[in-house]
């Protein structure tokens, strides 16, 4: 959580991107948050699903949420700290 107490929620579009991007550029990005904010990611590749379910066991972080309307992919990520 941000120092005011605040969690910060970001939006990562990677649409278009196939695997492994998705998830190396999540990874990435994640790392700009502070512990107990929410990254907010669009994907179109419908293995995405699996790879971030995998990437957040892998990682700790928390796979709060996911879904897909229209062929996009969306997944809310908590930084674990």
């Amino acid at each position: 959580m941000s120092q005011s107490g605040v969690v910060a929620i970001r939006t990562l579009d990677v649409k278009g991107m196939k695997c492994p991007l998705p998830v190396l550029r999540a990874k990435k990005f994640l790392r700009s948050l502070a512990a107990g904010d929410v990254l907010e990611v669009l994907a179109t590749d419908p293995s995405s699903v699996q790879d971030f379910q995998a990437f957040c066991e892998t990682t700790g972080d928390t796979l709060l949420e996911w879904g897909e309307a229209g062929g996009v992919f969306s997944f809310r990520i908590e930084k674990s700290g």
